[in-house]
């Protein structure tokens, strides 16, 4: 029985739910389809690597920065400094991102020696059978018989640094360090370096047309 002046309850009970109703009976099926065409691509590619080699990246925003993830493809810098060349890098299995920038030595040197340990266990299959196939670059016929493909999501693991740091004390140079001043300074030479590089030119193209004056 209704008791005081509540609302009449208007319940929606006719609105034929069960048509709208979505089913997940083909989630078994779904997954041996995709495991069957993961098999049939690495059949497809083999001896080769089933994905290409990417770089290690630091995940965007503060909140998951410490996390380190493969990233698209590696820069034009990094493959300059491990000495491949950009346009060979997609025919041995290297993901290559021409718009990615390095933003840090650490992580330019990271990805180089990452490119570099791929390079040293790189086997180069030669493109046909007879000898005269055989190239400069090529491995040799017992590194080609002794490969084994690489079915991982990663061609070469990404390990995560370290997440903790043991408690240490406050050195006395730390102390006494002023990190806002040092981090002003650094902005304002950042800000300011055109102008003074063109002031320390002007001043000696002027030094010099004095010194030609007083011969």
């Amino acid at each position: 029985m209704v008791r005081h002046n509540n609302a009449i309850q208007n319940n929606h009970f006719r609105k034929d739910w069960q048509r709208r109703v979505k089913t997940w009976f083909d989630q078994p099926a779904g997954k041996v389809r995709r495991r069957n065409a993961r098999s049939a691509k690495a059949k497809a590619v083999a001896p080769r690597p089933v994905n290409l080699l990417r770089p290690s990246v630091r995940c965007p925003t503060v909140k998951y920065n410490l996390r380190v993830r493969a990233g698209r493809g590696f820069t034009l810098e990094e493959l300059k400094a491990a000495k491949i060349n950009k346009k060979v890098a997609p025919t041995i299995g290297i993901a290559v991102d021409h718009r990615r920038t390095n933003k840090s030595e650490e992580s330019l040197q990271a990805n180089v020696q990452r490119l570099k340990l791929y390079k040293s266990k790189l086997v180069i299959f030669p493109r046909g059978s007879g000898a005269k196939k055989v190239k400069n670059g090529d491995s040799n016929a017992a590194a080609c018989a002794a490969v084994a493909q690489i079915t991982d999501k990663q061609t070469l693991p990404i390990d995560q640094p370290a997440g903790r740091f043991k408690a240490r004390k406050i050195t006395k140079a730390e102390k006494e360090a002023n990190v806002c001043a040092t981090l002003r300074k650094a902005m304002t030479d950042a800000k300011l370096w055109g102008v003074r590089e063109k002031r320390a030119k002007d001043r000696a193209a002027a030094e010099a047309a004095g010194a030609k004056k007083g011969k």
